[in-house]
């Protein structure tokens, strides 16, 4: 029974440790596009537009000037 006693803080400790470790680098680069979307757009016309302000500036989704056909 002491002797669990004596492991329980340990083994705490090292699960705790193994925990917060976690990963050192991330799983995908920031560069990476983020679907199969983003080339195709890209190679097409450039790079579309994701936003544009509304008239008193908040941005909304550029939906007109993506889906309108050039």
């Amino acid at each position: 029974m002491t002797r669990m006693r004596r492991m329980l803080p340990l083994s705490i400790l090292i699960g705790g440790t193994l925990l917060l470790g976690g990963c050192y680098r991330p799983l995908f680069a920031e560069d990476l596009p983020r679907n199969q979307y983003v080339e195709y757009d890209q190679a097409r016309n450039g790079v579309q537009p994701t936003e544009d302000p509304d008239v008193f500036g908040n941005p909304k989704p550029a939906l007109r000037r993506r889906l309108d056909p050039q």
